[in-house]
């Protein structure tokens, strides 16, 4: 018995920048939907950081994504991740 291709697996992948746009998007959407149904943003913030680093560290080792986040305070301090600030 033969299984068509879906449509999803027919295409081929984003390129990387796109992929991010996209899952940006989806992170987005599930955020807003948590936050209305009462989940705390600093609670949502602190499980996606575990989820992304758990995910990094499964992707890349521990000492690798230990290097990758000791760059962090340089770029909180900057205004990186300083969503209000002009970009110039």
């Amino acid at each position: 018995m033969s299984h068509p291709l879906s449509f999803a697996s027919a295409r081929a992948p984003l390129p990387d920048n796109e992929q991010k746009q996209a899952a940006l998007s989806y992170l987005n959407e599930a955020w807003a939907e948590a936050r209305h149904d009462g989940v705390d943003g600093d609670c949502l913030a602190q499980a996606s950081l575990f989820a992304a680093l758990a995910e990094l560290v499964g992707t890349y080792g521990e000492d690798a994504v230990a290097k990758f986040i000791e760059g962090f305070p340089a770029r909180v301090r900057n205004g990186e991740f300083s969503l209000g600030l002009a970009r110039q």
